[in-house]
């Protein structure tokens, strides 16, 4: 395991039992990003670093009981979390890394990401695995429920011109993964970046 999977697992395992709690009213932004995600019923999706599994419940709701809703996560604290909330039933969850998916390339209709493009450890390799387990024409969603400037106030930081979340740095970014980007919304109450797998 790299220094950085550890990082990331010492670092949101410690905070696992009491996530949900810290941000309670988060619960409707993950429905309208998910709404915005556009999945049909029977469609198959991922939630990549799912965490305690918020956005699992409207995943399922979007794809019904014919669709498949897997989620992924480094840290199992996180999942056990997931499973104490009782979100389990609406998704699989899978100890993964996603930069080394346990899934068929072209296995899913679409990925959805909370909070997931900051902790990457490499950014352009990690978006082409999320690319490679899409069908072409399948979307990503790159979400937070709150905005880069909310966020970095809530961190005590600058935004710096760095931020791969910047929409001059995330279209070329994704462009670089196979995905193009069809939407990018940066507000106080939400950041969203859509895109589509071309090929």
């Amino acid at each position: 395991m790299s220094d950085g999977h550890t990082h990331v697992q010492e670092f949101f395992g410690a905070r696992a039992a009491d996530w949900d709690s810290r941000f309670p009213d988060d619960g409707p932004a993950y429905a309208a990003a998910v709404a915005d995600l556009g999945l049909r019923e029977g469609d198959r999706v991922l939630d990549a670093g799912c965490g305690t599994g918020r956005a699992l419940t409207p995943l399922r709701a979007a794809v019904g009981a014919s669709g498949v809703v897997l989620g992924a996560d480094l840290t199992p604290a996180m999942l056990q979390a997931a499973v104490r909330a009782g979100r389990a039933d609406d998704g699989q969850l899978l100890i993964a890394d996603v930069a080394a998916l346990p899934l068929q390339s072209h296995a899913l209709d679409a990925v959805f990401a909370a909070g997931l493009i900051a902790h990457l450890p490499q950014p352009g390799e990690n978006l082409r695995e999320l690319a490679r387990v899409v069908r072409p024409g399948g979307k990503l969603a790159l979400f937070h429920p709150i905005g880069r400037a909310a966020l970095a106030a809530r961190q005590g930081r600058q935004i710096t011109p760095d931020d791969l979340r910047a929409e001059p740095n995330l279209r070329p970014l994704l462009a670089g993964s196979g995905w193009r980007m069809t939407s990018y919304v940066d507000e106080d109450a939400r950041f969203l970046a859509l895109a589509v797998l071309d090929g």
